[in-house]
């Protein structure tokens, strides 16, 4: 099947090696629903900054589909003519199959996560979806280690990346961005986030490959740029806008208990995302990038 690209959204090959090269990072954030999309679009536009608008797969079939999600992400971008450089991403791929159905359906990035297996079965499955991508010109996020907490359903712990698969899978699968699992966590930190940095410096010496932070909601801003410094160039935030939007959302409702327009009730939560978008791209220091 052919990839229905659109010339309005573009992979995130490009902005990430032009992050490297600037030492920043660009942010994904997640869509929880189309409102988000416009809140994360708005936001990257004033900040004149690439952005990379990522849809988890366990919620794809809520929002719609892979093909719902990206004809609206395409419409947004149109409608409110959105120039900065935009990647419709999908985080965690569960399968091969899952990866080729985004593809085919206007994604331009996708990540395939096998990292709870065996490193041989994860290269294997990576291969394929990069083999497949890379005809689309599609590029290929690969995890190694594993990402603590609540990872799409999934409750475990930290399990560090080891640098001697992080650069196996970057030789033998070509992806372009590698997601190393050195510390972080998905949902709310309890306490002061711990990194491995040592590890980070050696993987991304090692592999020379844009990483990719998974967790990035509530890590203190010292620890951010210093994983930028050591070759972060892509870092996931979900947590922070659901808290912002949750808190907006409850406090429309808390003040005027006669409320029910539903547009009204939404629109604080959108303003709160789009808010905390906008700080996250500063803190990345993405802003005036493009």
């Amino acid at each position: 099947m052919t990839a229905k690209l659109s010339s309005s959204l573009v992979s995130m090959k490009e902005m990430l090696g032009k992050a490297k090269e600037g030492k920043y990072a660009v942010g994904a954030f997640n869509i929880n629903n189309f409102q988000w999309v416009e809140a994360i679009l708005e936001a990257a536009q004033e900040e004149h900054a690439p952005v990379i608008v990522a849809s988890s797969d366990r919620l794809v079939d809520y929002l719609g589909g892979f093909n719902t999600i990206a004809a609206m992400v395409n419409s947004i971008v149109e409608t409110k003519n959105i120039t900065v450089p935009v990647a419709l991403h999908l985080d965690h791929g569960s399968t091969v199959e899952r990866c080729k159905e985004a593809i085919d359906a206007g994604y331009t990035s996708v990540m395939i996560d096998r990292s709870h297996f065996p490193i041989d079965e994860n290269i294997e499955m990576t291969k394929q979806v990069t083999d497949y991508a890379k005809f689309h010109g599609v590029s290929v996020e690969g995890e190694v280690g594993t990402v603590g907490g609540n990872e799409d359903g999934l409750i475990g712990g930290i399990q560090f990346a080891d640098p001697g698969e992080c650069l196996r899978i970057v030789k033998e699968t070509g992806i372009d961005a590698l997601a190393a699992a050195l510390g972080s966590v998905h949902g709310p930190y309890q306490g002061e986030p711990k990194l491995g940095f040592t590890e980070m410096k050696e993987i991304s010496e090692l592999t020379n490959v844009p990483l990719v932070l998974h967790g990035g909601s509530g890590i203190p801003e010292h620890q951010i740029q210093k994983a930028i410094e050591y070759g972060h160039t892509k870092i996931n935030v979900n947590t922070e806008c659901l808290l912002a939007w949750t808190k907006a959302v409850r406090s429309i409702l808390d003040q005027d208990k006669e409320i029910y327009d539903v547009s009204v009730i939404l629109t604080h939560g959108k303003k709160a995302v789009k808010q905390t978008v906008k700080a996250k791209i500063r803190e990345f220091k993405t802003s005036n990038r493009v």
